[in-house]
């Protein structure tokens, strides 16, 4: 199973469970993220969900031997995880247990609440890819952390430890290893207390200020800007390197 469910009272655990793989994501996982996500909405038991990994990682993001080895007419998962991410009704908590990379990363915009552990760190590498930003991240960044924040994660491509993490308002709370899950749950259990009726009437009154169709126009955009990029000189490079496990070198493609 890439994806496990356990209950605690009315919350909710989902831990994508890929670990050898650092929980990376493919058509699978994103196709388990949804499918348990939609059974918690329509669960009038569950009245919070939890997201983090099994292992040392929370997600290493989107499975790059996936990608390169996709076949032709396979529809893509993501932009339907993405959708049902974006609008799902209930508090949603990220209990970050590792290193968040690409997805791993973006995917946090779209949480209610996220706790991550002080010794894991987060990465988006789409320059290093010759890519682009993703999952509406190019929006949901600079909501969530001002535009200069954004801007320097998104641009470098660098690694952000936790505390840099809530420095720039992506992370709630950072708890030490031991103590992530507890933490997570004890705050997800006072949630949980609650009416969910009450959850859902506040979840989707601050949806609809304007996340929701802010982050999915994002997305809209950033699928017109990966068309150049995928499979462009750059991007060709870096997956390259990533199979021959080095690093890219852009100094002979021109324009880079």
């Amino acid at each position: 199973m890439v994806l496990t469910t356990s209950d605690d009272g009315r919350v909710r655990t989902l831990t994508i469970n890929r670990p050898d793989a650092l929980n990376s994501m493919n058509n699978d996982v994103f196709t388990a993220i949804r499918e348990a996500l939609d059974a918690a909405i329509d669960d009038d038991g569950v009245a919070v969900v939890v997201l983090t990994g099994e292992g040392r990682a929370f997600s290493a993001g989107q499975d790059l031997n996936e990608m390169l080895n996709v076949e032709a007419g396979v529809e893509h998962q993501f932009p339907a995880m993405l959708h049902r991410l974006t609008t799902f009704p209930k508090p949603l908590i990220a209990a970050v247990n590792g290193l968040g990379v690409g997805i791993g990363m973006t995917c946090l915009a779209h949480c209610d609440l996220v706790l991550m552990a002080s010794d894991a760190r987060l990465r988006t590498p789409f320059p290093q890819l010759g890519l682009a930003p993703e999952a509406g991240s190019s929006w949901t960044f600079a909501s969530v952390m001002g535009w200069q924040d954004a801007a320097h994660v998104l641009l470098t491509g660098r690694w952000f430890s936790a505390e840099e993490c809530k420095e720039k308002g992506l992370v709630w709370k950072v708890c030490e290893p031991e103590d992530l899950m507890a933490e997570t749950m004890s705050v997800a259990a006072e949630m949980a207390a609650n009416p969910i009726p009450s959850l859902v009437a506040t979840k989707q009154l601050m949806l609809d200020a304007g996340r929701t169709e802010a982050a999915l126009a994002a997305h809209k955009r950033e699928l017109v800007a990966y068309g150049p990029l995928m499979g462009g000189p750059a991007n060709r490079e870096a997956v390259a390197a990533f199979i021959d496990k080095r690093e890219p070198d852009f100094t002979n493609i021109p324009g880079l």
